[in-house]
């Protein structure tokens, strides 16, 4: 008898990981046993990018980072985000210590040798600019700095599960006046942006930035109400390594549209994608990536007390596309009179003004492909709030559901509104506001969300808070419900808003099991 050599069932397991059909047969056996259950496993990993935020002189800018309590992955672990272009060798922490020890000669000459190492490729690792410590309590850092860069993180062991970081901006004048909300994201190879413009009143950037340590390559395509838009520019567009690059859509093209799809691509590599839209004399927020191409599409947390709403769709196959479009209320659902349906031609961008759909109550979107339509769209809406001076505008992409828990940090007291919809069946929900960054408890409650419908919720605050925190919501039972998050902060009488949605946090890992376990095999 002898022990099966450590590298044999090492890379069974590995070969299980990946292909799900690896086992081991001892023997005499005759054959592997029934085949089992995949199973869910904490993530040991996760990733974040965070688009560098406003230009202006007069912006704001806070990061959120957190990571809801439960089962983690193993050890510890961290979860820190650092620039994406790395800070000057005399910034960063490496050999600060070191040079207390010197004349101020000696570690002036150590600088200069690694400013030129720098140049190099040889640039000291930067120091983190934000880091999370605790599960369940969110960490905050606040800069004011023009030109903040991009940021680029990692978390691992107990605090990778669900980590998500909130980029908030306050920019209290100029052409970018508004409040801009991000929920920094995962990177990835394809995006869909339904709701951008290269219209003359509007200043929308694609930034793409990338976490790895080579070059990432990506092209850029735009599609308006006729169909593509003419643009050789959006063609292989080199990222570097650990950098970001912001693009002023409207330079991709000479051709001025108010309704734009924007489809980013990567020919190698990965980038995270994200889109800035100002709009003179309206507001600026940040527009997410819409859900990948579906024949239903959600899009939860329409305010009560909208003003307008503009919902832009596109239909990336080769076929039209005619959808319902149905507005989940607070106690129904229904058609908009004279807007129930919306035909979308192949590839080429359509809307349609919805007005004051929600008319002072909540609401939420509802698409389905109609009877003998089985095209895929992606969808946005174009929101604002008040009139005149005081208007504001945010964007609410199609997005998933929440699934087994979703999360979104900065939330302020009095400050958040959480909308919950449920498009099928009746669902429960549990609510967990968490303890703030500076200190308090955390609480939870239970919602019921009728099938349907759209339920707002006003959170309750955590008894003691101090500082912002987190909203986490997980499915109890029932059908799916799809979640996002209202945040309104007042500004010289406006009322400057964002919203982000909340999908599934990707928390857990599916594993395929080994087949068999077998420690011993005979001689």
């Amino acid at each position: 008898m002898k022990s099966t050599p450590l590298y044999l069932v090492a890379g069974t397991v590995a070969l299980a990981a990946v292909t799900g059909f690896a086992a081991l047969t001892a023997p005499g056996d005759e054959g592997p046993a029934e085949p089992k259950a995949a199973a869910l496993l904490p993530v040991e990993r996760s990733s974040l990018l965070c688009p560098a935020p406003s230009m202006s002189d007069l912006a704001d800018t806070t990061y959120t980072s957190f990571t809801p309590e439960g089962e983690g992955g193993g050890e510890a672990g961290a979860a820190e985000l650092k620039a994406a272009v790395p800070l000057p060798a005399d910034d960063a922490p490496v050999g600060e210590d070191a040079d207390k020890d010197k004349d101020g000669e000696d570690a002036d000459k150590d600088k200069k040798d690694e400013k030129a190492d720098a140049e190099k490729g040889r640039t000291a690792e930067s120091k983190p600019v934000l880091s999370l410590k605790d599960l369940g309590k969110p960490s905050t850092v606040e800069t004011s700095k023009s030109g903040a860069p991009a940021l680029v993180g990692t978390a691992t062991g107990m605090l990778a599960p669900g980590w998500t970081t909130q980029q908030t901006t306050m920019a209290e004048a100029g052409g970018a006046r508004g409040l801009l909300g991000v929920s920094c994201t995962t990177p990835d190879t394809d995006f869909w942006f339904p709701g951008a413009s290269t219209a003359a009143a509007r200043q929308d950037y694609v930034h793409l930035t990338n976490p790895d340590d080579t070059a990432a390559v990506a092209d850029i395509e735009l599609f308006g109400a006729e169909g593509p838009l003419k643009s050789d520019a959006g063609e292989g567009i080199t990222v570097p390594a650990r950098s970001s690059v912001p693009i002023l859509i409207s330079t991709l093209t000479g051709e001025a549209a108010e309704n734009v799809t924007v489809h980013v691509t990567t020919r190698s590599g990965r980038v995270g994608a994200a889109v800035s839209a100002a709009e003179d004399k309206v507001g600026s927020d940040w527009l997410a990536k819409s859900a990948d191409p579906a024949q239903t599409l959600v899009l939860p947390g329409i305010p009560a007390d909208a003003t307008s709403v503009r919902l832009v769709a596109f239909a990336p196959g080769e076929d039209d596309a005619d959808v319902k479009i149905q507005l989940m209320g607070k106690n129904a659902t229904f058609s908009p009179a004279g807007n129930n349906t919306l035909h979308i031609k192949s590839r080429m961008t359509a809307s349609v003004d919805l007005k004051n759909i929600t008319r002072d109550e909540p609401g939420s979107i509802r698409l389905t492909s109609t009877d003998g339509s089985k095209t895929p769209v992606v969808a946005a809406l174009r929101v604002v709030r008040g009139s005149g001076a005081g208007q504001e505008i945010a964007f609410i992409p199609a997005t998933g559901p929440v699934g087994d828990r979703a999360s979104v940090a900065d939330n302020r007291a009095n400050a958040s509104v959480l909308s919950l919809t449920a498009p099928g069946a009746t669902a429960k929900v549990k609510v967990t506001a968490s303890a703030g960054s500076g200190g308090g408890e955390k609480t939870s409650k239970t919602y019921t969300v009728k099938g349907g419908t759209t339920l707002e919720v006003i959170p309750e605050t955590p008894a003691g808070l101090k500082g912002g925190y987190a909203l986490t919501v997980e499915t109890e039972s029932g059908g799916p419900v799809h979640a996002a998050r209202t945040l309104t902060l007042k500004e010289d009488g406006v009322s400057m808003f964002t919203v982000q949605t909340m999908p599934d946090d990707g928390g857990t890992v599916e594993v395929p099991a080994v087949q068999q376990d077998l420690s011993v095999l005979d001689d």
